[in-house]
């Protein structure tokens, strides 16, 4: 089980967010330092035959020139970040507004395992949080913190870029309209959504576990109200939560999807064509490494991976697309919502009709042609909204009611 403590002092600073994205600058360079010397190898390396792999360095005098290059940017590099941490007490704390927390969820959803493995300050740390204030883990300060706590806890996974102030949705929140309506406690999680999504759902777990058994209340009942790639960050939790038997995943649970790309978003796999295609010249070759500008998270998005094997090598049952199947475990209630931008129709099939503009209707269904990968959600659980874009889920009247009537049962 994972434990892991939260920090009491999570106000960002200015020296800290300039250092990032002064990290962010000079990696830049770097990179683009390695992509100007691998065009030049390959340009050295005539004639080309196509197929075939050039050298990605240059040798002699050029090497030198390049590897001074890199040199003097880390050295540049090092000094302001240096420079930067010795102005923090003067620069003093900066005010955490939407704007702020949208652009640095936006910036970890493209470059996140960058940050994270590089150390950047801008690197989101996974907590809980309320009113985008963090949560503290103990009974005292969540008895200080929700007030009137109750027994039924919903907790909100947001999507890719996106962070947890961004479940207020043109001045709606889901979750504050349960606690309103229905009495449920809303928790949101903040998290990294460019790591691994298996990496996100074994943290969440650990966090869930630390929540349950530090609820001011006894916990009668938890509930995962889960957007785009929060719903296979949730399944990921879910799965080691279940191998592990954690206590809350004794709980009765229900999981509320909204939009979950279950078998993967298309826009991934259309960047992934790109890659190829530009590969195929050993001159255009150096600039694959501008097209994988994409997390690993991003990455996940290609099929829906949720577990660790998804994305490493992988043995034994993984099927042909790279994933291996994993149903929703039968103690837990799921629930699934799609929706596609095209308003209803009086007849015809829903099955052709566009998705949300980012994920296909079977795929937020969690349907699939091979029985093993088939999440199986009642038809009686499942909802198709029209006329709304993947977005706009969040503020939609329709889509709460929806939510609200499944829960009320």
């Amino acid at each position: 089980m994972i434990r892991r403590s939260i920090s009491l002092d999570s106000t960002p600073r200015i020296a800290s967010d300039l250092r990032g994205l002064g990290r962010l600058v000079f990696d830049g360079v770097r990179g683009v330092t390695d992509v100007v010397e691998a065009v030049h190898a390959a340009v050295g390396h005539l004639p080309a035959v196509l197929g075939r792999p050039a050298p990605v360095t240059t040798t002699g005098l050029t090497r030198f020139v390049y590897r001074s290059v890199r040199g003097v940017t880390r050295l540049v590099g090092d000094g302001v970040d240096l420079s930067l941490s010795t102005l923090a007490p003067v620069l003093g704390s900066s005010d955490r507004s939407p704007q702020r927390e949208a652009l640095v969820a936006a910036i970890n959803g493209v470059l996140g395992d960058h940050l994270e493995a590089s150390g950047n300050p801008l690197a989101i740390r996974m907590q809980l949080r309320r009113d985008g204030n963090a949560l503290t883990l103990t009974r005292k300060q969540l008895i200080a913190q929700l007030p009137r706590a109750g027994g039924k806890v919903l907790v909100q996974v947001h999507g890719l870029c996106m962070n947890d102030l961004q479940w207020n949705h043109a001045g709606h929140d889901h979750g504050e309209a349960l606690a309103r309506d229905l009495g449920y406690t809303p928790v949101h999680l903040h998290y990294n959504s460019g790591r691994h999504i298996s990496t996100n759902g074994r943290e969440l777990a650990g966090l869930l576990e630390q929540l349950i058994a530090t609820w001011p209340v006894p916990v009668e009942e938890i509930t995962l109200l889960c957007h785009s790639m929060g719903g296979l960050v949730a399944r990921s939790a879910l799965d080691v939560a279940l191998r592990e038997q954690s206590a809350w995943s004794k709980l009765p649970i229900r999981v509320v999807f909204l939009g979950t790309p279950h078998h993967g978003a298309p826009l991934e796999r259309a960047g992934s064509w790109a890659d190829l295609l530009i590969g195929i010249s050993p001159y255009s070759a150096p600039f694959v490494t501008l097209g994988k500008v994409r997390s690993a998270g991003i990455q996940d998005l290609r099929h829906g991976n949720v577990r660790d094997s998804d994305w490493q090598e992988r043995v034994g049952n993984a099927r042909a697309d790279g994933r291996t199947p994993m149903p929703l475990p039968e103690q837990v209630r799921a629930y699934a919502i799609a929706v596609t931008t095209q308003p209803a129709r009086k007849v015809g099939d829903n099955g052709s009709l566009p998705g949300d503009g980012l994920v296909p209707i079977a795929s937020a269904f969690g349907a699939h042609a091979d029985r093993a990968f088939d999440l199986g959600i009642p038809r009686s659980r499942r909802w198709l909204g029209h006329g709304i874009h993947h977005l706009e889920m969040l503020g939609s009247d329709a889509v709460y009611q929806r939510i609200a009537r499944w829960l009320r049962g």
